[in-house]
């Protein structure tokens, strides 16, 4: 009788749980039997293995064999076992030392001709492996540079089978034929999911670093709420008439946001790992991601969740970055309504029968919507031909508890043709903006420093108010319009956020009742008599 063990991780969301891969051969009928709560990728598993170990030279056992994966009670599915599985079979047949197996985590697919092929979520399992208190990991070659971003874990990329059976024998190593140059990489096959394409727009991890502010016409408002948004992580609306530019104000947006910190990149780079959106050659994700969804999104795609195992969404997939809404109203009601909750908790659970999965979602939310269902309606010009009716249905699509969330609300005008043929200077590059938001992100982090938030937008109410106070008389205006019940009480909190953002673009050290006016105005779009240009408040 021969037993040996070693470790893999079983994926929960995008946190991991070690599970022990057990091997145990006793004298018998041959037979193969899994236990252990596997799906049908890794029940499959069974002849994966056997042929990668026959085609790698080695002898397969000839004896009941029995691999249980333990914890039982932990669902485990994919295709990530093979690995872990083969070689504590290995190890049971005594072909490999099974204490060298012990405390070692094996993570990777097995191809039937034995070639080690890369899984989704390579990171987020080898952090739970550190977490465990795991030294050694084996991950497919192609996924070493992914795998190396944790710190404090010794990485072995391998490339075959018979590559990890000769270094764990301590036998000398052979040399697999390289790949024809030119030629697609068959180990990368199958990491992305379908559905999640160059067309979906899900797999746009990093924005367009060749979009520029500059590029846009006009619209002195709408940057201006665009570089508030950005310097205080707040939600932004933008309505106004097809042509505007609200898509193209949306595109720049991420490039106005500062870099990921090293804790942010891990987050991005392990959700993103999870939902095969990794982008070739970049195992760390260090810029805010973009994530824009079609109107016709299901709420599982844009929440998170599926059949079988629940899978990252939008709000998850745009975590730490942008999520865009174009054409807002003709999403769903229900989808839009399921928002609410992320928007507010910065993460997602998803409650299936096997189980709680849950997954970050602190996003920046950019609406884009026409005014009336033929986008021409406006207080100015008559040129609408939608009924009053259809105008009131059609702005009735976004929930009033929707919109209560959303910090700036800006209407986009159209660009005339003054301001198109204009050839003199434009507006603000990114770059310059940029700098701005970076410059606010620093007064902002000195002042929470020693807390858990990191944006103004993070701050709970209860602490501006009792914490962090504005200037004597700032907050007069907006108390008003709470009591005539023009603002919720969730909504003052949120314009106390905005004056804190625009205090800290222009360099004060608390916002004041310029600052103030300055946030109502952009949440409710009635003008208090302040500039919209930010450097008209220094």
């Amino acid at each position: 009788m021969g037993f040996a063990r070693t470790c893999a991780v079983a994926l929960v969301g995008v946190e991991g749980v070690v599970v022990e891969v057990q091997a145990d051969l006793e004298p018998g009928v041959a037979a193969f039997t899994l236990v252990g709560l596997p799906d049908k990728s890794l029940s499959e598993s069974r002849d994966r293995v056997r042929a990668a170990v026959v085609n790698s030279g080695g002898d397969w056992p000839q004896k009941k064999l029995t691999v249980g994966l333990s914890p039982a009670s932990v669902p485990k599915g994919g295709s990530g076992f093979d690995l872990a599985v083969a070689c504590a079979v290995l190890g049971a047949a005594e072909r490999i030392d099974p204490r060298v197996l012990a405390d070692i985590v094996m993570i990777g697919e097995l191809g039937l001709d034995g070639r080690v092929r890369p899984v989704r979520g390579v990171l987020p399992a080898v952090l739970a492996a550190a977490t465990a208190g795991y030294e050694q990991v084996v991950v497919p070659e192609s996924a070493a540079a992914e795998a190396a971003l944790v710190p404090g874990v010794s990485v072995l990329g391998v490339r075959s089978l018979r590559q990890l059976i000769a270094l764990l024998a301590d036998e000398p190593v052979p040399e697999e034929e390289p790949d024809e140059a030119g030629r697609p990489d068959p180990l990368l096959a199958g990491l992305r999911m379908p559905g999640t394409g160059a067309a979906t727009g899900l797999g746009a991890a990093c924005p367009d670093q060749e979009h520029d502010l500059a590029d846009v016409v006009g619209q002195r408002s709408a940057r201006t709420a665009v570089e508030v948004a950005a310097a205080g992580g707040h939600h932004l609306f933008l309505e106004g008439p097809p042509g505007a530019g609200k898509t193209m104000l949306a595109e720049r947006l991420p490039a106005v946001l500062p870099t990921l910190s090293r804790g942010e990149s891990l987050e991005v780079t392990a959700v993103h790992s999870v939902a095969g959106l990794l982008p070739p050659g970049k195992p760390l994700i260090d810029v805010p991601p973009y994530c824009a969804p079609h109107h016709s999104a299901t709420m599982q795609s844009l929440v998170g969740g599926g059949p079988g195992v629940a899978r990252p969404g939008a709000v998850s997939l745009a975590h730490r970055g942008v999520l865009f809404l174009d054409e807002t109203p003709e999403f769903g009601s229900r989808v839009l309504d399921a928002l609410r909750q992320p928007l507010e908790a910065g993460h997602v659970v998803i409650a299936r029968s096997a189980g709680v999965v849950r997954f970050p979602a602190r996003f920046l939310m950019v609406l884009a919507a026409n005014p009336c269902p033929c986008g021409r309606f406006s207080l100015r010009d008559a040129l609408c031909d939608c009924s009053p009716a259809a105008v009131r249905r059609y702005q009735a699509r976004l929930s009033g508890p929707l919109l209560d969330r959303v910090d700036l609300r800006v209407e986009v005008d159209p660009v005339s043709r003054a301001e198109l043929a204009y050839r003199g200077p434009g507006g603000e590059s990114t770059a310059t903006v940029a700098d701005r938001v970076r410059a606010a992100r620093e007064r902002a982090a000195v002042r929470l420093a020693g807390t858990p938030w990191r944006t103004n937008s993070e701050v709970p109410g209860r602490e501006l108010r009792h914490r962090w106070h504005a200037a004597v008389g700032a907050m007069d205006e907006a108390e008003r319009n709470l009591e005539r019940g023009t603002l919720t009480a969730r909504g003052l909190d949120r314009v106390l956020r905005v004056a804190w953002t625009v205090a800290d673009l222009v360099g004060r050290d608390r916002p004041d009742a310029t600052d103030v006016a300055l946030a109502l105005q952009l949440r409710t779009g009635v003008p208090r008599g302040v500039p919209m240009a930010l450097g008209a408040l220094t």
